[in-house]
């Protein structure tokens, strides 16, 4: 059954019964921040970095105390978008702007050096029109990036499909890495995989490794760089799969 996860007034509503607190989808920043440093280090003067399904997260504060100094969320529910407004007006470093995320027109092509997205895809996939509204949002993903910039999905979509989605009509050099999930408050006793690591996978999604990362109970990170579309056919084809 569908929900209407792309719609404003479901999260409004949702947003409205949790006044106070803050909620993660799948990951905290602290568990994220040595693949974020990999990728977009954060002692990089001037990187612009967008944070689309925002909510009401703390992952932000997390980038800010982490030294990134620049950084714009959106999210689609008004409710939410004011109450961070207002929780974080002494923070010069965080922008909050109420903004859906398969229709960024209020940003230029190429404003951004990074997006990242803790479970917004998935949420669109989950819900009403989802192949349509899901191509929007990674056409405007792709769009609002720059050359060279990462758009970072964090996701429980497993390669096959996922890796299928990304790649219908964009030409995305990705890298995936995993992370383990974990519940609130636990702490993880081992890494499936060491998170700054790729994963080698074939050219269908497989992983080139058998093994424990067959059935390995994980959030799939995907980093996708956009590049250049006078990049060959081969040499994405090596970026994608190394």
């Amino acid at each position: 059954m569908t929900q209407a996860y792309g719609e404003a007034w479901y999260w409004d509503k949702r947003y409205a019964k949790e006044s106070t607190g803050t909620f993660d989808w799948y990951q905290k920043y602290e568990s994220l921040a040595p693949l974020l440093h990999l990728y977009i280090p954060p002692t990089t003067a001037h990187r612009r970095i967008l944070v689309v399904g925002c909510g009401n997260s703390s992952f932000s504060e997390g980038m800010s105390n982490d030294g990134y100094t620049n950084i714009v969320n959106i999210d689609i529910s008004s409710v939410v978008i004011e109450a961070m407004q207002k929780k974080y007006s002494d923070s010069p470093h965080l922008k909050y702007i109420e903004m859906d995320v398969t229709h960024m027109k209020a940003f230029e092509d190429g404003s951004f050096d990074a997006v990242i997205d803790k479970g917004t895809l998935d949420s669109l996939l989950c819900g009403h029109n989802s192949k349509t509204n899901a191509a929007k949002m990674l056409d405007e993903v792709e769009r609002v990036l720059k050359k060279g910039g990462v758009y970072i999905l964090i996701t429980y979509g497993i390669p096959a499909y996922r890796l299928r989605l990304l790649r219908e009509s964009h030409s995305w050099a990705i890298q995936l890495h995993v992370i383990d999930k974990l519940l609130p408050g636990e702490c993880s006793k081992h890494e499936t995989w060491e998170l700054t690591c790729p994963i080698p996978l074939n050219s269908d999604g497989s992983f080139r490794e058998s093994g424990p990362l067959e059935n390995m109970d994980v959030h799939y990170i995907y980093v996708c760089t956009k590049v250049s579309l006078i990049t060959s056919h081969n040499t994405t084809q090596q970026l994608v799969l190394r």
